[in-house]
């Protein structure tokens, strides 16, 4: 499932972020409000956590915007603002669940569980998606890649990296959008390092660089 997590405390994005990932998601973490705004106008995504107290903006400005101009993507409000005016009020906007800080985050995966899944985003199954490229099985329910059948030990940021490249075979992505999904505070040559990993253990043929533009996964297929 592709989320986009709104968040401007930088210790709490990093661990909702990781919670998520941990958990199978695709990830894009911003911390503005103007910047969510535009990802999701022009990226398809399954569900929004939204933080009302965000530096440029109030959460609720930008949830009433996306209601506005027709956006359905079920939205998780998370916010220190505990009155019951509040909640009534995020709700009556378009939000599809509140929750108040200090949460649990086990709470937050179940409550964005539920909201999806009210929206037919969600389903049991999609714990256990795979995909397929060459003679490379991704397991995503279970964390695993294969090569040939045999296991491929992956950190977290590089399955996240192959795991986006693999579901997206054939298409070139940018390193903006690599970054941006996987490594949006991290400086320098950061990704560069994790995909020359990735191809130290995977071996020659399977991430493809696309000069002055990014990276592709050829899916074997003829054309």
């Amino acid at each position: 499932m592709r989320v986009c997590l709104v968040e401007d405390d930088l210790a709490l994005g990093r661990a909702l972020q990781a919670a998520l990932q941990e958990s199978g998601h695709e990830v894009v973490w911003v911390r503005l409000s103007a910047d969510a705004r535009a990802w999701v106008q022009d990226e398809p995504f399954d569900a929004l956590v939204l933080d009302l107290g965000l530096p440029d903006g109030d959460g609720l400005d930008l949830l009433r915007r996306l209601r506005a101009h027709g956006k359905q993507v079920p939205i998780l409000v998370i916010t220190a603002r505990d009155g019951v005016e509040d909640r009534l009020n995020g709700l009556d906007m378009g939000a599809d669940d509140y929750l108040v800080k200090p949460f649990v985050i086990p709470e937050l995966l179940a409550r964005l569980r539920a909201v999806t899944r009210r929206a037919g985003r969600w389903s049991d199954s999609d714990a256990g998606h795979r995909w397929a490229c060459k003679d490379l099985v991704m397991d995503e329910g279970r964390m695993m890649l294969t090569r040939a059948g045999e296991a491929v030990n992956l950190s977290r940021t590089e399955f996240l990296l192959l795991q986006i490249l693999m579901r997206h075979p054939d298409r070139v992505l940018t390193r903006r959008e690599l970054e941006s999904r996987v490594l949006p505070h991290s400086e320098g040559a950061a990704l560069d390092v994790h995909i020359s990993n990735l191809r130290r253990k995977l071996g020659d043929g399977y991430v493809r660089t696309v000069r002055g533009i990014g990276f592709v996964v050829d899916s074997g297929n003829a054309t």
